[in-house]
């Protein structure tokens, strides 16, 4: 019998952030990954077989073609469903839309990813903003990765007291890395269609109360995205106020430009030489020393890992939905701790904020 705080998680998909989860909730010591579900039979499957993770079929035919390529099978996704406390959906997009009616008639607690719609969880979730929340809840949506880094920066400002508006733009990346021969684009930039672009009124689906605007361009490469942001203070503030206000939140990382940290490129060699698996940037990544204050208006730039910033408020969202920790702070600070976060706070000082 599994021991009450302890809390059972399943996760369906076995993608880019399928795996990621999955191996941040091996790192947790009040969690145990009871299993994975996916349609495929691939070198991923193989991997996490590998690792040690049960494999379950997710859809009719899927454990049969599992082993037909020798994987060993625990069950089908009713079998995993059964056998967990939450489930953890990380499907393309409108699949888990699909699935969420499957948890719901068997009572099960789940998660789904940010390219599903707000109303299919009736809940949309980053740990900083809007925990509580989902305390208890039948079901969140951990929100995308632009849309996470948003409520991240500006809930930081909110909570110093010195945000009233923010415009955004956004530089996304075309496509995952791992999928760049399969679409993308190249030798041109795509604006978005329509202004404000979808991250804006997304960020108001976890705190209404954010006044913001965001444009957003895609772009020919697959590493990360790079955010440029306006905002209009409450008040004239000095450059170490904001700073502060910043790095107040353990998820947001200052890097500088005079340290070489020029690109996105380098930053993600920095998470390699961390020894971050997959080189994950889960916090957002802040140029302290290209962010600029005049007056009331501030001017800033950060780094998005499309593939990793949504992991931890995974992890945070699943504590939620289990009920066993009812304090934000708390739930943060256990997930940062496992995976690493706060190894960037330690490369330098943290009052070194440039020239303002």
């Amino acid at each position: 019998m599994v021991h009450s705080d302890i809390t059972r998680v399943g996760v369906n998909g076995y993608g880019v952030i399928g795996k990621r989860v999955a191996a941040a909730v091996r790192q947790q010591d009040d969690m145990i990954l009871v299993g994975v579900a996916d349609v495929s039979a691939d070198w991923r499957l193989r991997l996490a077989a590998r690792m040690g993770f049960s494999l379950y079929g997710a859809a009719p035919g899927a454990a049969l073609a599992m082993q037909r390529a020798g994987l060993p099978v625990a069950g089908d996704l009713d079998d995993l469903i059964a056998s967990v406390d939450v489930m953890v959906d990380c499907t393309p997009k409108g699949i888990g839309a699909a699935n969420a009616e499957v948890y719901r008639r068997k009572d099960k607690p789940f998660i789904v990813q940010g390219g599903e719609k707000h109303e299919v969880a009736g809940h949309s979730f980053v740990a900083e903003s809007s925990y509580a929340g989902a305390l208890g809840r039948p079901a969140t949506r951990v929100v995308s990765c632009n849309t996470t880094s948003i409520v991240r920066t500006l809930t930081a400002l909110k909570q110093a007291g010195l945000l009233r508006r923010a415009r955004g733009t956004l530089l996304r990346r075309a496509t995952d890395p791992w999928e760049s021969d399969r679409g993308g684009i190249m030798n041109t930039l795509a604006p978005e269609p329509q202004i404000p672009s979808h991250q804006g009124p997304d960020a108001q689906s976890v705190d209404p109360d954010l006044d913001v605007v965001t444009m957003a361009v895609k772009v020919p490469e697959t590493i990360a995205h790079l955010h440029y942001w306006s905002v209009q203070m409450t008040r004239a503030a000095d450059k170490a106020e904001v700073v502060a206000a910043f790095l107040a939140s353990s998820r947001i990382a200052a890097i500088r430009m005079d340290d070489g940290l020029t690109a996105l490129n380098s930053v993600k060699e920095l998470m390699a030489d961390l020894g971050r698996p997959h080189d994950n940037l889960y916090e957002v990544a802040l140029w302290t020393d290209m962010l600029r204050v005049q007056g009331d208006e501030l001017f800033y730039a950060y780094m998005v890992d499309n593939q990793a910033i949504v992991i931890p408020e995974t992890i945070d969202a699943i504590r939620a939905l289990s009920g066993r920790i009812a304090a934000p702070a708390v739930s943060i600070a256990r997930t940062d701790s496992s995976l690493g976060i706060g190894a960037l706070d330690r490369l330098g000082p943290p009052d070194q904020v440039g020239d303002s």
